[in-house]
């Protein structure tokens, strides 16, 4: 008898189009209902942040620190969801308009109540009443923003087949057209991780932490060319050296969490920064026109 592989298993026998069974369409929807849960999770926790800071200040660490990482997981289950639907093909519209709800919770509005939270709402009233003022309504503006360009991102990925970037890439590559609002969400959860997860009291630092929402919510609304990781297959062989990278970085990420992650998550998005700067300093140097290109594989 002839051994089946897993794939074939999933197949539908009655299904003369050799369709998945209905039951297959199930598994990469339960990695979006974790990423719902782990979204409303970290809602929770910065509220019970919030409160602790008045009754009870020294836990009030402990739950924005669960908030963050609850964010941070929902980045890792976001990466897998997706990937599981293509490699089972149970890829749906159902499964994406469910997948793009999820990150408008998990990416958009965890991220954005955690943010203000955090940075914005504790920082010491001993400053002058007006620069706090100031502050909080810049903070209410900016967590906004991080959450409507987050949205405004997902849809544009949603309807746009082929979006071509201001600064095109490599014909045999893959990008995302704008920063990702999964990498715009784990920056901010990073951050907050990394900083030990007490809240911020310092206006001056508060400030600086709002203009790097903005700079967040500017990125995803961008047409800036960031990396794609969807061209990197589970199923094919890898070399001995990328299976040692790889351990190397779960070592790390499992004993210098904090370190690592921030390292990761600041260094991708400072990557599409300097991506678009490289390229607006070789056509300066380079101003004779170059023959077209073929359009590379955008992603959205």
């Amino acid at each position: 008898m002839t051994k089946q592989s897993w794939r074939d298993r999933l197949i539908d026998p009655r299904s003369p189009d050799r369709r998945p069974r209905r039951a297959a369409y199930a598994l990469p929807t339960l990695f979006t209902a974790g990423n719902v849960f782990l979204g409303f999770y970290a809602l929770i926790e910065s509220y019970q942040a919030s409160m602790a800071m008045i009754s009870d200040a020294a836990s009030a660490p402990h739950h924005f620190q669960n908030a963050a990482m609850a964010i941070g997981w929902s980045v890792f289950l976001d990466g897998l969801d997706g990937r599981i639907a293509r490699l089972t093909n149970t890829v749906s519209e159902f499964g994406r308009e469910m997948d793009s709800l999820a990150d408008s919770m998990s990416f958009g509005i965890a991220p954005a109540v955690l943010a203000f939270a955090w940075g914005v709402q504790f920082v010491d009233p001993i400053v002058d009443p007006r620069i706090l003022d100031y502050l909080h309504t810049a903070g209410y503006l900016l967590a906004f923003l991080f959450l409507l360009c987050g949205a405004a991102r997902l849809a544009r990925f949603n309807i746009q087949k082929n979006p071509v970037p201001k600064n095109p890439g490599r014909p045999d590559r893959k990008y995302f057209v704008g920063l990702p609002i999964p990498a715009a969400a784990a920056a901010v959860a990073a951050i907050v991780y990394a900083a030990g997860s007490e809240p911020i009291h310092s206006w001056i630092i508060s400030a600086l932490w709002l203009a790097l929402l903005g700079l967040l919510s500017f990125l995803m609304v961008s047409t800036w060319r960031y990396p794609s990781f969807k061209d990197l297959s589970l199923t094919h062989p890898r070399s001995p050296l990328i299976i040692i990278l790889m351990g190397v970085l779960i070592f790390l990420v499992w004993k210098f969490s904090q370190a690592v992650l921030l390292v990761l998550a600041i260094s991708y998005v400072a990557g599409g920064i300097a991506i678009r700067i490289g390229g607006i300093v070789r056509r300066r140097l380079r101003p004779r026109a170059e023959p077209p290109r073929e359009p590379e594989h955008q992603v959205g």
